[in-house]
């Protein structure tokens, strides 16, 4: 496939849209998807597309089957893993290890499915580890439950769940200082909006290079 193509994935959840962003010599596909409000567009999940091809990393950013429906809201959790369960077979045809990956829901998608799947690796971007407001309702066993190497990339104002209220465990976290849940940083914080977005990209390189 050449850069930038798309691909529909029939699923038991409906059709599922693949967008493909080829590296030359892939060693990886990073699969991302996006969270329960927005789509593949999310600033974090463009730089990622952007970004990882030049570093040996095909990026699939894929598309939900509600979204493709153009429903405004996501469905129940387990829709959403039968969604992912259905374009699995997709992102692992070129062949190579797949590092399971999504920002919010998404994120919980692919913890959720890691062990099931045979994904390499999880990379959890915004992970929601409760809703906002409510800590009590933690989340925290579908990160702790993924049972591959995983990546929390974390801003550091996100409501629901700063960097600081992660329980220990074996995965790593990177914050964005000042970083909500869209790792949007006020005007007034410390770093640029373009420094924010480079800290996640420049993570996940770093990371993903040291996965073998």
């Amino acid at each position: 496939m050449s850069s930038d193509t798309t691909e529909i994935v029939e699923t038991d959840a409906g059709p599922a849209r693949i967008t493909w962003h080829q590296a030359k010599n892939a060693r990886l596909v990073l699969a991302v998807s996006h969270g329960a409000g927005g789509g593949i567009e999310a600033r974090d999940l463009k730089a990622l597309a952007t970004v990882l091809p030049a570093h040996g990393v095909t990026v699939a950013r894929v598309e939900q089957p509600w979204r493709v429906a153009g429903k405004k809201l996501a469905p129940a959790p387990r829709t959403l893993d039968v969604g992912w369960r259905g374009i699995w077979p997709a992102l692992a045809g070129p062949g190579l290890p797949v590092v399971s990956g999504g920002r919010s829901a998404g994120a919980r998608v692919a913890c959720r499915t890691a062990a099931e799947l045979g994904a390499h690796a999880v990379l959890a971007l915004s992970f929601p580890l409760h809703p906002p407001g409510k800590p009590e309702k933690s989340r925290a066993d579908e990160l702790l439950g993924s049972g591959v190497p995983t990546l929390v990339v974390q801003g550091g104002n996100d409501p629901f769940g700063k960097p600081e209220e992660f329980p220990a465990g074996s995965y790593e976290l990177v914050e964005v200082p000042y970083g909500d849940h869209g790792f949007a940083v006020p005007k007034r914080a410390e770093i640029a909006q373009d420094e924010a977005v480079a800290l996640i990209t420049d993570a996940v390189v770093e990371w993903t290079g040291s996965l073998g």
